[in-house]
């Protein structure tokens, strides 16, 4: 029995790993960075628009990382940030910045939709609730390290 939770666990890990690289290599596919395809997903995601905080909530990516990208994305003037109430900010796509956004990350979104459409409702199901319950149990376990 240890054997096989040993093995299951290496290839879920395994299965994990292989994810980010395929994420990777799209990003490198469509001509932009990592980190640039976390924010652009992530804005996307919330219809074009989001908090700052968000982005990093949501992606786990460093606030560093994010800041960088941002400034980055900004200079291209793909992006720009406003107020939102006293201390945060709004993530906004310029329309140069939708323009990317419909030929990099909204295509990515789409590959995802069609792969989540093609499984069954219960498949669906199963997934979304194992996955989050697995979650949970980590970020429990963690918080007792």
């Amino acid at each position: 029995m240890a054997d096989e939770i040993k093995s299951t666990l290496e290839r879920f890990n395994l299965l994990l790993s292989e994810i980010d690289a395929v994420y990777h290599d799209a990003a490198l596919k469509m001509g932009i960075s990592d980190s640039a395809m976390v924010v652009l997903y992530t804005v996307c995601s919330m219809n074009g628009d989001c908090l700052l905080n968000d982005i990093t909530r949501m992606s786990g990516v460093s606030k560093q990382t994010i800041n960088s990208a941002l400034r980055k994305l900004e200079a291209e003037d793909l992006l720009y940030l406003e107020a939102s109430g006293a201390r945060k900010k709004r993530v906004c796509l310029t329309e140069k910045g939708k323009d990317l956004a419909e030929r990099t990350v909204l295509r990515l979104i789409g590959i995802e939709n069609d792969i989540f459409r093609s499984w069954s409702a219960e498949e669906r199901k199963i997934y979304m609730e194992l996955t989050q319950r697995y979650l949970i149990m980590l970020q429990d376990r963690v918080k007792e390290l």
